[in-house]
């Protein structure tokens, strides 16, 4: 299989350095990137039915956690923004479930995407997890399950929507609602968001969808699948070194088993 049976190339030229650099400053202006139809019909319904076919092999759990995804601080209250909790609930399978010959996997190793990433996100190189669940991960949201408010720790994260809900399961976000690298939490902001007193941008999102997002200091979260489809949504994560691993305490949260 080859790359252009997989992406719409025609729409999306990927491999085009002037695609690249306007790919670039939008994700650099919105914090997000949308590339609508970026994957052909035929690659989504072969992704599709790989995916329904290993969602028995998924993990799935239940966690409450901060939207900062740090431990409880004792300098503050549990009310406090930097400890009130909030939940998510999905199913995961990973990197060694997904097949060697899946259109998922030809897309993630393929050299034009990879390019393409970098010169998207400004990385200079990209690299596989050396752990083998943590590169490539499909997720999956039944009735009521959803993911929590949150900053992500990475810079970047790359989705790609495999299956839409009838209802419900919105990705919600505010951009730039904290500066990590400067130490501004902004926990007044936050409060404010998780007291219902602001309104989060809704992005809005079909299958075949490509996003690349930036979320590390853009809170965001997907609300409660709220129909008997179940959402799934692929998740390809790289390092920008190589012989990274995720975790063990990461894996046994997200994964359940360390390999």
């Amino acid at each position: 299989m080859e790359l252009s049976d997989i992406v719409d190339l025609y729409r999306h030229p990927i491999g085009d350095e002037a695609f690249g650099i306007t790919a670039s400053r939008l994700l650099d202006e919105n914090g997000v990137l949308v590339l609508h139809g970026f994957i052909r019909e035929g690659a989504l319904d072969a992704l599709c039915h790989e995916a329904a076919a290993s969602e028995g092999q998924g993990y799935f759990c239940a966690k409450s956690h901060s939207v900062y995804l740090t431990p409880f601080d004792p300098n503050y209250d549990e009310s406090h923004p930097a400890n009130r909790k909030v939940n998510s609930s999905k199913g995961c399978i990973c990197d060694d479930v997904v097949g060697q010959n899946s259109p998922l996997r030809v897309l993630y190793n393929d050299q034009k995407f990879q390019t393409f990433v970098k010169r998207t996100t400004g990385q200079t190189e990209l690299h596989a997890y050396a752990d083998p669940l943590s590169s490539i991960n499909i997720h999956y949201a039944t009735r009521d399950q959803e993911l929590g408010w949150h900053f992500d720790n990475s810079s970047f994260a790359i989705t790609l929507l495999l299956q839409k809900p009838d209802s419900g399961s919105r990705f919600e976000y505010i951009k730039d609602l904290r500066d990590a690298d400067a130490g501004d939490m902004n926990y007044a902001g936050v409060q404010a968001l998780l007291d219902g007193e602001v309104a989060p941008d809704v992005l809005k999102m079909d299958p075949g969808t490509l996003v690349l997002f930036r979320g590390r200091n853009s809170i965001h979260r997907v609300s409660p699948n709220e129909s008997d489809t179940t959402r799934m949504l692929a998740v390809l994560a790289y390092n920008s070194e190589p012989g990274i691993s995720l975790s063990e305490n990461a894996r046994m949260t997200f994964y359940g088993r360390l390999d």
